[in-house]
């Protein structure tokens, strides 16, 4: 076969390389800076029994492709076209990857191809996830929150964000962010004099000196942790259910408040979170369904010992206030029909144990000046205000005899497990159980905080500042993670509290209630 210079310029440089022909004109050989780049590593997310999202980010307008494989060399692989990334979505994009059943353990490989020359494609990029198990199995899972907060950003002479090298350590089948993914209200200095003097120097991007308040700059919060090598790491080997708080906008918002802070051009905070929430679903590895386009809570059964129930107590809130309300609209937290929600998935649930993410704790007490931030109002008897929603919900869970029900939770930056009961309550209405508390991953470190005796919360650990300190920074040590692994024998919970050395600091065994 006799082939032309117009016919290889046709063929391209793949076609021409195949055929055994050397393309030495430089007119036919593609420059480097003609390929698109993947500057944000893989993600991977919202697994179900048959699929999972997979996330990546270019450099410029370009088509995502994807190998899915269940080996690591890509034997037999599985080609996926994926949509393109185009600036409407801050060049990032996701893939809904389906046809996943049976597969332990899905190896992926994804590239991008220029859409105004299709010869430049990128390097790969390769990532992995394991799929919820079709039958009992061992699990183990990792949850934390608060990344690259109150000032300490990332220093790379101090290894970045190291908790998250050390949660990859642990080998999780999956993460569970507890929110506070970024703090987009929270502008990073340069270099930070620590109090023994040395220095905290942080890696800052246009997008971290001031406050976000456009689209692109709430994208540039994302963007920025992804520089960190341990974080890129991390999520292209385990899978993450995110969810959001406060920082992902501004601290301490809720929906109709207008700000008074000087450091806001935009003082519509309604506006800054519909910003905010499409930042988020853009970076997130996060399954948007047609029926409730934005939403943030939803559940995932991690085979048939496991699901978890991921709250969104951000979206649906009335105003922070006294929170001492009797009962209305003024009271409203998690919004009705997320508490309905997540009350038929408790009740139709068959796993043996229901986690519930919580991206604030129940009875820890969290002020917002003079009003409260979260659940708790500092009144200690009967429920009023916010704990009205939780009254419910926990007397819906003792009457109709859900068993196994444990509250996952972060926000407050430090550790903690805390049992209630209602031996210890103002209110008797309800079952007793566990809540864990762990963070922040790289972030600032307070507390310990005052319990309200509402739902009768008792400390059983805690790790938390000195006493006279706080905002204590990454260097420190004061990071923490959780961890929980279920024996897929006994169906047995362990949990642990542990800290950014990988050291358990806590661990409670729970045994399953069966019905």
């Amino acid at each position: 076969m006799h082939l032309t210079r117009r016919d290889l310029l046709s063929l391209g440089l793949k076609g021409g390389a195949a055929l055994g022909t050397t393309l030495a004109a430089p007119s036919i050989i593609l420059a480097e800076s003609r390929r698109p780049v993947i500057p944000s590593g893989v993600m991977s997310g919202d697994m179900l029994a048959d699929r999972a999202m997979l996330w990546a980010q270019v450099d410029r307008p370009a088509r995502m492709r994807v190998e899915i494989a269940d080996n690591p060399e890509f034997r037999g692989a599985r080609q996926l076209l994926g949509p393109e990334a185009l600036p409407d979505t801050g060049l990032t994009t996701k893939l809904d990857a389906t046809g996943l059943s049976g597969l332990d353990t899905v190896h992926y490989r994804i590239r991008f191809e220029a859409l105004d020359d299709r010869r430049g494609v990128s390097e790969p990029v390769v990532g992995q996830l394991r799929m919820p198990p079709a039958s009992r199995r061992n699990v183990r899972f990792v949850w934390s929150g608060d990344t690259a907060g109150q000032g300490w950003g990332i220093d790379e002479s101090r290894g970045g964000m190291t908790t998250y090298a050390t949660m990859l350590s642990q080998q999780p089948d999956f993460f569970i962010h507890s929110g506070d993914t970024v703090y987009a209200d929270g502008p990073l200095q340069e270099s930070v004099e620590l109090p023994d003097g040395g220095l905290w120097r942080n890696r800052v991007t246009p997008a971290k000196i001031k406050v976000a308040e456009s689209l692109d700059e709430f994208r540039g919060q994302y963007a920025y942790n992804l520089i960190d090598a341990n974080l890129r790491r991390f999520n292209a080997a385990v899978p993450m259910l995110a969810q959001w708080d406060d920082h992902e906008t501004v601290n301490n918002w809720y929906p109709g408040q207008l700000l008074d802070d000087d450091r806001y051009t935009e003082k519509n905070v309604s506006l800054l979170a519909a910003r905010a929430r499409r930042a988020f679903l853009e970076y997130m590895p996060l399954r948007q369904r047609p029926e409730a386009p934005g939403r943030i809570y939803r559940r995932f059964a991690y085979g048939p010992s496991l699901e978890i129930f991921m709250l969104d107590m951000r979206s649906y809130r009335a105003a922070n206030s006294r929170n001492r309300q009797a009962s209305g609209d003024e009271a409203t937290f998690l919004g009705q029909d997320q508490l309905r929600w997540l009350l038929d998935g408790l009740r139709s649930s068959r796993a043996t144990w229901k986690i519930i993410a919580s991206d604030m704790p129940i009875g820890l007490i969290v002020r917002d000046g003079d009003n409260f931030e979260a659940i708790a109002n500092d009144h200690h008897g009967e429920p009023l205000g916010r704990e009205l929603e939780i009254a419910e919900l926990l007397r819906a869970i003792r009457d109709e005899a859900i068993h196994n029900v444990v509250w996952l939770t972060a926000d407050v930056h430090y550790t903690a497990a805390h049992h209630y009961s209602p031996e210890r309550a103002s209110f008797k209405d309800f079952d007793p159980f566990w809540e864990f508390v762990s963070g922040p991953l790289h972030a600032g470190t307070f507390g310990p905080g005052e319990l309200d005796a509402t739902f009768g919360p008792e400390v059983v650990y805690q790790k938390a500042p000195p006493e006279g300190r706080a905002n204590l920074s990454p260097a420190e040590g004061y990071q923490f993670f959780g961890q929980v692994d279920l024996d897929g024998e006994s169906e047995s919970l362990t949990v642990t509290l542990m800290d950014t050395a990988g050291e358990a600091l806590h661990q409670q065994v729970l045994e399953p209630q069966r019905a």
